[in-house]
């Protein structure tokens, strides 16, 4: 019995200080590594950051508990890809470097990734690399505690409160580069010119690349350095690619009105996020606390007379008085929550949505933005078989990167 009296009262106090955890916390200035060697020109990769899942809950209910401002994580989606473009141009590792809605057969790196959580305070991203061949370069949590520091206005503001996490990243795909061969790096060119040839023209490439099993596409030859479809392929790709550059600039645009409010919203969510973080768990420990209390309590009451009995009813006493303390708690949290929903829904109503004309098309980068890119690219493939004589059916095409049907035609605004 007394050795379940001490095992008891060891609950509480493990109940009251378990969940006690040190953050470390500083402002990152690390520049991201560079290339130890000379890369020639023809041997840089492009890389392309798609638009990030921005991982809003269907649930109104699920969106309030994990205090998300929907208006204001879709546009942090684009935000924070762009931002990691102009980071990873920047190191010089690498040929152009691209923020896209969606994934291009004309890029050789693509950059995926989903947005688990960001306030701020903490910034939690699911990112992963792969190449044209469908090799896999890594799929990982990268994940940072800003500082209070971070938003003093002696830091620049072009070191982000996040830095961390976008230097890992750059060092990451540093990294995994140099462990390629030239020949691997060729090899990545190669198959992306392919596939994008095979998709273009599949009647001529056909042959050239196979999908394996494992999803990795295999290269089966080359054409001819003299091949005038292949010529024609290169053409288009660049014609493709200049498209994709133009888009590239809307979200420059884009990042350049969201960075003032955003930063804002940061600096006025940071307190509060650590606010609401440190409340929640305080009223699941006092809680916790409190059940554990009120056990020992009812244990003590069935033993009769003097100070147990008396300790028994103590002991429930506080028990119960721990648990409305950790329900008070969670309605202060739940008011931190409110408010950070009010500092969103404040971000967002000036972030509005941004358009752009491409070549007599509206485009949008929130809602149909990825829609419209697929259509200027349908127009521009389409425009040129027609010039190039390979004219596909206009009422169905597939797009080998997703490998759905698609049907939407171009739709130029009335002049």
């Amino acid at each position: 019995m007394k050795f379940l009296r001490i095992s008891l009262l060891s609950l509480v106090v493990l109940s009251m200080v378990g969940c006690s955890t040190v953050i470390k916390r500083r402002v990152d200035t690390t520049p991201p590594k560079q290339s130890t060697r000379a890369i020639p020109e023809e041997q840089l990769l492009d890389v392309g950051i798609v638009v990030f899942d921005s991982n809003v809950p269907e649930l109104y209910d699920d969106i309030i508990e994990a205090n998300i401002t929907p208006e204001v994580r879709r546009a942090e989606a684009n935000w924070i890809v762009n931002y990691a473009k102009e980071y990873l141009q920047a190191t010089g590792n690498w040929g152009a470097v691209r923020a896209i809605p969606k994934p291009s057969l004309a890029i050789d790196v693509h950059i995926t990734g989903d947005i688990l959580h960001s306030d701020g305070e903490l910034q939690v991203l699911k990112i992963k690399a792969a190449d044209s061949r469908g090799v896999v370069w890594f799929d990982d949590i990268f994940e940072t505690r800003a500082s209070k520091y971070s938003y003093d206005s002696d830091v620049p503001r072009d070191i982000d409160p996040f830095q961390t996490n976008y230097r890992e990243l750059s060092d990451r795909l540093l990294e995994y580069q140099e462990s390629l061969t030239p020949e691997e790096i060729l090899e990545i060119r190669s198959t992306t010119l392919v596939r994008y040839g095979k998709a273009v023209v599949p009647e001529a490439f056909g042959d050239y690349v196979v999908k394996e099993r494992n999803g990795r596409f295999r290269l089966n030859r080359l054409p001819t350095p003299d091949d005038p479809t292949m010529s024609n392929v290169r053409q288009l790709l660049e014609r493709e690619l200049v498209i994709i550059d133009t888009l590239d600039e809307s979200f420059d645009r884009f990042a350049n009105d969201m960075d003032e409010p955003y930063w804002f919203w940061r600096e006025g969510s940071y307190p509060l996020a650590i606010a609401f973080r440190e409340e929640r768990q305080r009223s699941k420990t006092r809680i916790a606390s409190g059940i554990i209390l009120a056990i020992v309590g009812a244990y003590f009451q069935r033993q009769t007379g003097g100070f147990r009995e008396i300790g028994g009813y103590t002991a429930v006493i506080g028990g119960g008085t721990e648990i409305l303390g950790g329900v008070g708690d969670r309605a202060n949290a739940k008011n931190h929550q409110e408010m950070l929903h009010e500092i969103g829904v404040s971000a967002s109503q000036q972030i509005g949505p941004i358009t752009i004309e491409l070549e007599n098309a509206t485009i949008s980068l929130q809602g149909t933005f990825e829609e419209q890119y697929q259509k200027a690219i349908e127009y521009i493939r389409e425009t040129y078989q027609k010039e190039l004589g390979n004219i596909l059916d206009p009422d169905s095409s597939t797009d080998e990167s997703t490998g759905d049907e698609t049907t939407d035609e171009f739709i130029q605004d009335p002049e």
